[in-house]
C-alpha cells in the first residue's frame, strides 16, 4: 500500500517501510540529439556515470548533447572544407576523375571525424 505525505518541504511515497522522496527532473524543451550527441551520451554513462547523473538531475543532460552534436557538426564541416583546399580536392578535380575526387573526400573526412571524435565525443576528461 502506497500512501503519499510532506516532509521538509517535499513528497515521500511509503513503499513498505520506508519512504521514498518523490524526485523529479525538471522540465526540460525537445532538443535534436544527433549522432555525435548519442555517442557522447553512451560514453558518458559508461565512463563518466557521476557527469552523467549530475547532468540528468540538473536537467542539462540534453543541452549538453545537443551543443556537443552541433559543434561536431560545424567543427567537421569547417575542417572538411579547410582540408579540401589544402590537398587540392576541388570541384575541377571531381569533373575530372571522379573516383579519385570520392576517395580524397572520403580519407578527408575520415581524418576529421577522428579527430572531432576524440576532441569533442570522447574528450573534456583529462586523466
Amino acid at each position: 500500500m502506497k500512501s503519499i505525505f510532506e516532509k521538509n518541504g517535499g513528497t515521500y511515497t511509503k513503499v513498505g517501510d520506508y519512504y521514498i522522496p518523490n524526485i523529479t527532473v525538471p522540465d526540460t524543451k525537445k532538443y535534436n540529439i544527433g549522432k555525435y550527441g548519442s555517442l557522447r551520451k553512451e560514453f558518458l554513462k559508461e565512463y563518466h556515470q557521476s557527469f552523467y547523473t549530475v547532468l540528468f538531475m540538473e536537467g542539462k543532460l540534453f543541452e549538453h548533447l545537443a551543443e556537443i552534436d552541433e559543434t561536431c557538426h560545424k567543427c567537421l564541416k569547417d575542417m572538411i572544407t579547410k582540408m579540401a583546399v589544402q590537398e587540392g580536392v576541388t570541384e575541377q578535380l571531381k569533373a575530372i576523375d571522379q573516383m579519385t575526387w570520392v576517395r580524397r573526400m572520403n580519407s578527408i573526412h575520415s581524418r576529421a571525424e577522428e579527430f572531432v571524435m576524440k576532441e569533442y565525443v570522447y574528450g573534456g576528461f583529462e586523466e
